[in-house]
């Protein structure tokens, strides 16, 4: 695994969970980029929700209307059309 470019940042964070950190071997500043990441993406499939929203409807709406296009070979009338 590839070790991308650091930057040294400053945090203020809370002076008990700093200890506790210390005292249980935590490394803080591993724990506070993986937050981070997750936030990252977090707040990127939000934004990507909410930017698809309107596509998802149309879809929804597409399939109200006209079914789903592949609802013959999903089922059939004599079961489960995808076993060989």
């Amino acid at each position: 695994m590839a070790t991308s470019a650091k930057r040294k940042t400053s945090l203020s964070l809370d002076i008990e969970a700093l200890e506790a950190a210390k005292e249980f071997e935590i490394n803080v500043s591993s724990v506070a980029e993986a937050a981070l990441i997750n936030a990252i993406a977090e707040a990127r499939r939000k934004r990507w929700l909410a930017e698809n929203t309107g596509a998802f409807a149309a879809q929804s709406d597409w399939h109200e209307r006209h079914g789903h296009p592949l609802a013959d070979i999903i089922t059939s009338p004599v079961g489960n059309s995808w076993a060989p």
